[in-house]
């Protein structure tokens, strides 16, 4: 097993229902969400955990893309454990992205362009700013758990080539450090996995709705080795993307989006 360097600070963010998120904050790590599973195969997952790395080396994102942070943005993974895994797996990167939007408009001005991109990115004036991994699995002991990992662009974005990527210093000088952000992002996380416990998730769909790329958007999907284009038609019951096409309306469950560029 890995060994887990000490931490350098902690801090503790208040639940709504009484308990709370235990943030663990660390100078580098090669991935926060490996930290968080390393734990977990050591017997010691906490449920509300969170690690924080103020940089971080071998970050890992959707489809296996690397998300290395050479610090100043944002690497935070979240442990859930046993009780705390009611949310279903598939509903989480909608949770985490309204976290992750509201806690990124909270510093920028009101005419703001975040928009959150299905399934699980949030894009700033149409570029990819941050993005969502989530992970799951069964403990020695049978208990399920879930890892929440999110990481966000906030100081610098790292240049990647053939990808658009933008960070939040691009539209506000008011950038918190990383411990500051998470909090915030922690904060919106209780807030809206209240919304799905008391109100179920239409009520996170709706509010979805409302940040991400509207109904009607032209949009190009890859799912494996095929694509398909049409007009974002909504979310369906269980998050699956509907795609209205020429040959009528696709359910898709699993793939990138891109949105279509005009003009």
């Amino acid at each position: 097993m890995t060994s887990i360097p000490a931490s350098l600070s902690h801090r503790r963010i208040p639940r709504s229902d009484g308990r709370a998120w235990q943030m663990e904050i660390y100078g580098t790590l090669g991935s926060t969400s490996d930290t968080c599973k390393a734990r977990l195969d050591a017997g010691k997952g906490v449920d509300g955990l969170a690690i924080l790395a103020l940089s971080q080396t071998a970050g890992r994102g959707s489809r296996g893309r690397q998300w290395a942070d050479p610090g100043g943005n944002l690497a935070l993974s979240v442990m859930l454990v046993g009780q705390g895994t009611e949310v279903p797996v598939g509903l989480w990167p909608f949770i985490a992205g309204l976290a992750m939007h509201d806690a990124m408009a909270d510093y920028l001005p009101a005419n703001h362009a975040l928009q959150l991109k299905w399934p699980n990115d949030l894009l700033l004036a149409g570029r990819k700013m941050a993005g969502i991994l989530i992970e799951a699995g069964t403990c020695a002991t049978g208990a399920r758990w879930q890892v929440i990992g999110m990481g966000a662009n906030l100081r610098h974005a790292p240049a990647i080539a053939g990808r658009e990527l933008a960070c939040l210093a691009d539209a506000t000088p008011d950038v918190p450090g990383a411990p500051d952000m998470a909090c915030a992002v922690l904060r919106h996380l209780d807030r809206w996995l209240g919304c799905y416990v008391s109100y179920g998730f239409g009520a996170v769909r709706a509010a979805w709705l409302e940040r991400g790329h509207p109904v009607g958007t032209a949009v190009n999907v890859t799912a494996g080795n095929r694509q398909f284009s049409g007009t974002f038609a909504g979310l369906a019951d269980d998050g699956t993307l509907l795609l209205q096409t020429p040959h009528g309306l696709c359910h898709v469950v699993t793939g990138e989006v891109m949105v279509a560029r005009t003009g």
